[in-house]
């Protein structure tokens, strides 16, 4: 490699003599690009090559000599080791630095943010909605995405955590939603095997089911295990769960933001307080701390609660209580379970 090396640099004396053109190696070596300060993003396209990348730097205003980066490749052993994909480059960066963030693969990662109570088919938006992602599932059903992520027959609710997620461009909808499945999967083994003793749920499912209902009725990290705890205590009991939010995800489409005593009384199979138990999968994707709150419910007596118009609940222990508390909250805009 060596020899390579000192040929090259032997070549590029003579040709423009000894001293100065060594110097100018040197200066061309040493001095950064002319980079913006917040630096820049470039696409080395698959079958692209060293001297399309410096024609196109050139043309850019970034690189003064095209030809000394060719001849920087090929003298370092670069040329054909560079990785095709998306980089930014930092302010500052010489350019054998951008050679070898090329030919380590150190290409530009996006974040995706998949949020924590949405729908599956609301992460479907959020997926179409990501430019730097392959669309591949568009026109598909819930049935044959599951089949394509290789687990058919799940219904896809609640299925995929939500979490930010690291991808470079070019990658899949398909993958994200692959990672997500398989860090919930492992999430909720993890929940379930370290979980309070003598639930009312019987499998990890039931546990994602409920945490999905959890997820829905609040935001408040601290009235997670307090709801947690009332619908555990309904289940023990054989209560209906009587939640807004099954309600609303069963009636689909036809729900145009206000919940009427009709819809409560429309029989679909998430009507929890038309059916007992569960429904029959998750109404959202649940997150940790609401698949946690399940698995280890606070104490206590309380069997129902009511929004207080703050983001709040008030926790009643009996139905009067319960009563009392809605006709109190509810002329603020509260709704009572």
């Amino acid at each position: 490699m060596r020899w390579h090396r000192v040929l090259g640099i032997g070549i590029l004396l003579a040709s423009l003599g000894g001293g100065a053109a060594w110097y100018a190696w040197r200066g061309f070596e040493q001095t950064p690009l002319r980079l913006p300060d917040t630096g820049l993003v470039i696409r080395f396209e698959p079958g692209s090559s060293v001297t399309a990348l410096a024609r196109d730097l050139a043309a850019q205003g970034v690189l003064e000599h095209p030809w000394m980066l060719r001849l920087l490749a090929r003298l370092r052993g670069w040329d054909g080791r560079l990785r095709a994909g998306e980089y930014r480059i930092p302010a500052g960066t010489r350019p054998g630095g951008l050679l070898r963030l090329l030919t380590r693969g150190q290409v530009l990662m996006h974040p995706l943010t998949l949020v924590e109570g949405r729908t599956f088919g609301q992460y479907l938006a959020d997926l179409r909605a990501a430019d730097f992602l392959d669309t591949t599932l568009d026109g598909l059903a819930p049935a044959q995405i599951m089949l394509r992520l290789g687990h058919p027959g799940e219904s896809p609710e609640g299925r995929f955590f939500p979490d930010t997620y690291l991808f470079p461009r070019g990658a899949s909808d398909l993958d994200v939603l692959r990672r997500a499945y398989t860090r919930m999967s492992r999430v909720l083994a993890a929940e379930w095997a370290a979980r309070a003793p003598d639930l009312p749920l019987k499998d990890p499912y039931e546990a994602l089911i409920l945490a999905s209902i959890v997820e829905k009725e609040t935001g408040r990290a601290a009235e997670r295990p307090l709801i947690a705890g009332v619908f555990i205590r309904r289940l023990r009991r054989g209560m209906r769960l009587q939640t807004d939010p099954t309600v609303i995800y069963g009636l689909g489409e036809a729900f145009d933001g206000d919940l009427r005593r009709a819809d409560l009384l429309r029989d679909t199979p998430y009507n929890t307080y038309v059916h007992g138990g569960l429904p029959p999968t998750p109404i959202a994707m649940p997150g940790r701390a609401a698949i946690h709150a399940v698995l280890h419910p606070a104490p206590g007596r309380a069997l129902y609660f009511v929004a207080r118009g703050d983001g709040s609940h008030q926790f009643s222990a009996t139905l009067e209580g319960h009563r009392r508390a809605v006709r109190r909250y509810q002329l603020q805009g509260g709704a009572g379970k």
